[in-house]
């Protein structure tokens, strides 16, 4: 045990100020949709023609090895550095959107910038009609793997007013999915979806629940986003009678701002956007200030900064010791590399694919990253 935790020391370690400063462990979250991570084979049952070397976007194997090495580097580069302070180890924990299967997130791990990392991945087959699913990353000597599951996506009606959510809690207590075939979940479907990826286990020895989302598109609406950020309160807070103590993080590509009403609606996600209004058992939602006061964003569409990409936590990451894992800071993951430098879409976040032609560029999205502290004992 000494061991490992010698070796987490000096994987995550960062010190702060100068001799006799205090010793501080420092753990980086990050998430990223990389913008339709697809091979060059069709997936039976799933609608990824486009992707095909005879599709649309003539998606040869070229195209997939330079997207697999654009996405790999961005990967590589995150949480290493906040401030002055360096973090050599990268994240230790990344959540994804927008990947197909499983064999893409495997060719992801062994491009040379990522290889040496030692990534485990986390991913179950999703419903999504085109074939895209949540995925999520994580480094095993940061994070001990414990549960996994899919909670599918339910879309409530008056047609069936007793569907309601996409997991029961069971007599011992623990939350549980309602199990699905692709194609055949319970609830209306007319608005299926990737549903919510919940993985558990242990960050730094501490209890942690990491929900991965990509909601609803804003072809859909709004209501259908709401939707999801009451079914992902309702999760939260089944988690939390079944782990009091336990952190709650959930990230994604919401498709919705920070000052949405299916993050912020108390009917829905119910996220605080001030620290002081924040309880322990609240979502807290940090990128709002970054969004309206500071005009950063994550995706750029018709002249406007959107933050779709958000990482948000609950509030006991406030509220306790300083030798317990609490929020640092955030921050959305910026290079010049990222952006178009020229034409039309100059300024923006530098796609893969833009008007039908190809930019051998990363995604439409740029990453988010949250970065959490402890004092080393």
């Amino acid at each position: 045990m000494k061991r490992h935790l010698t070796l987490t020391l000096l994987l995550f370690l960062t010190i702060f100020g100068g001799v006799g400063a205090q010793k501080k462990v420092l753990y980086g979250i990050a998430f990223y949709n990389v913008e339709n991570l697809f091979d060059t084979t069709h997936d039976a049952g799933r609608n990824d023609y486009e992707f095909l070397p005879t599709g649309s976007y003539k998606w040869t194997e070229q195209k997939y090895q330079a997207k697999l090495q654009n996405i790999s580097q961005v990967l590589s580069e995150l949480c290493t550095e906040v401030g002055k302070a360096k973090n050599p180890a990268g994240a230790a924990v990344i959540g994804l959107s927008e990947v197909e299967n499983r064999h893409v997130l495997d060719d992801l791990l062994r491009q040379p910038s990522l290889s040496a990392r030692g990534y485990e991945i986390v991913h179950i087959d999703g419903p999504d009609r085109r074939g895209v699913d949540c995925a999520l990353l994580y480094n095993p000597k940061a994070f001990k793997l414990e549960r996994t599951m899919l909670v599918p996506y339910i879309y409530r009606d008056t047609n069936q007013p007793n569907v309601d959510l996409g997991f029961y809690t069971d007599a011992q207590g623990q939350v549980q999915p309602y199990p699905y075939e692709r194609g055949k979940l319970v609830g209306d479907t007319t608005y299926i979806t990737r549903g919510f990826l919940t993985v558990s286990g242990r960050l730094g020895g501490e209890k942690f629940h990491f929900i991965v989302n990509h909601w609803p598109s804003r072809g859909a609406q709004s209501a259908t986003r709401e939707r999801a950020g009451y079914q992902v309160r309702r999760l939260k807070e089944s988690l939390q009678r079944q782990d009091p103590d336990a952190k709650i993080i959930m990230m994604g590509d919401l498709n919705d701002d920070p000052g949405d009403a299916s993050v912020t609606a108390p009917e829905a996600l119910a996220a605080k956007t001030e620290a002081k209004d924040c309880a322990p058992t609240d979502f807290f939602d940090p990128w709002y200030d970054m969004l309206y006061n500071k005009g950063t964003g994550t995706l750029y569409y018709n002249g406007k900064w959107n933050l779709f990409d958000q990482i948000i936590f609950t509030g006991n990451l406030f509220h306790t010791p300083k030798d317990r894992l609490h929020y640092y800071t955030h921050a959305v993951f910026t290079r010049d590399y990222l952006f178009q430098t020229e034409g039309r879409y100059k300024g923006a976040p530098k796609r893969t694919t833009a008007g039908g032609t190809w930019l051998n560029g990363y995604s439409d999205h740029l990453p988010t990253q949250l970065f959490l502290i402890k004092e080393a004992k």
